[in-house]
């Protein structure tokens, strides 16, 4: 891969703070927007307790129609909003620092607590959790599930211990203990995204660059990617259905790649307007012809038309360092 002459600039949650550098412990910056508490209504909602100073709720009527989520690091909450309109409906709690996020053919949204090492499923429009996976000793960044299998894939920034190596961890069905893998030439695993014949790609860095691979599900092996396309700080990995999209956090570009034999051709790119400064987004979901992406350092949520971008179709700036969107259909 190209790397830009500067050196990366990751943005990832670590306990909390966001940090430019997390694996070299670089200058922490705060979102431009205060930190924002949204309490659930007094009457008209749905309330369950995950312990006594905590509550999840949601809008009655919630579950009947498509709903974003969006992961809150600072609030450690996770925001659900009405689809396309962008309603406040509800709020998850109870998370340590929720990051990534990915949707089931059910509707079922996963959400990884990257301080909480597991991943959290909740059913569409739900205020508790049916299911929780767990990624022993590491803290996960990103999920994805395998259209093909159901299987989930978890890609791990660094283990617990807040040193070292992190890793991609295989769920078979999004259920029991995973089978865990690592690339030689990738330390810290960001995000990652299955494509429609199974194959899963990652990015995340290692000690001097940004990298991408692939990882096949059928040989267990891992296929490192050269980009042409420099990536100055690794953002949200999804297939379009044609193309291999890479969101930049350094900059704000979601980029689209052809891959073929380790090698990415940059096809076009997708400027993100509209959310001010000169970062990009994280854990971005493509919707058809609309891409919603988090900017974690300007606190709004963009939406754009994809893959033109330009200035957004809707912001939401009611957020504290937005990191993860996904979008679940109402059934």
């Amino acid at each position: 891969m190209r790397i830009s002459s500067s050196s990366p600039r990751a943005v990832v949650i670590c306990a909390g703070a966001i940090l430019v550098g997390c694996a070299n412990a670089g200058p922490q910056f705060s979102p431009s927007q205060p930190a924002q508490t949204v309490g659930a209504p007094s009457s008209g909602v749905t309330i369950s307790r995950s312990s006594t100073n905590e509550r999840s709720w949601m809008v009655h009527g919630a579950t009947g129609q498509n709903l974003l989520y969006v992961t809150t690091a600072y609030n450690k909450d996770v925001e659900v909003y009405s689809y396309p309109g962008g309603k406040h409906e509800g709020t998850l709690t109870g998370f340590n620092s929720p990051q990534g996020e990915c949707v089931d053919k059910k509707g079922n949204i996963w959400i990884t607590d990257f301080a909480g090492s597991d991943i959290v499923e909740y059913a569409h429009g739900g205020t508790s959790p049916i299911a929780t996976l767990y990624d022993t000793n590491q803290d996960p960044s990103g999920c994805a599930i395998d259209p093909k299998t159901g299987d989930l894939a978890a890609t791990s920034t660094f283990p617990a211990s807040g040193s070292g190596a992190g890793t991609v961890a295989i769920y078979k069905n999004a259920s029991g203990t995973p089978t865990t893998y690592t690339d030689p030439n990738i330390v810290n695993y960001y995000f990652c995204g299955f494509d429609t014949k199974g194959n899963l790609f990652v990015d995340g860095l290692n000690s001097s660059s940004v990298e991408v691979a692939s990882f096949s599900t059928h040989t267990h092996a891992f296929t490192n990617i050269t980009l042409d396309e420099a990536i100055l700080s690794p953002g949200g990995v999804q297939w379009d259905n044609q193309y291999l999209a890479i969101g930049d956090q350094g900059t704000p570009i979601i980029y689209e790649f052809s891959i073929s034999n380790g090698v990415g051709t940059e096809v076009s790119s997708t400027p993100l307007g509209g959310i001010g400064g000169s970062y990009g987004v994280a854990d971005f979901f493509i919707d058809g012809a609309k891409v919603i992406g988090p900017s974690v350092s300007s606190g709004k949520v963009g939406f754009w038309h994809y893959p033109a971008g330009g200035t957004p179709t809707k912001l939401l700036t009611v957020l504290n360092e937005p990191v993860g969107t996904v979008v679940s259909n109402a059934n």
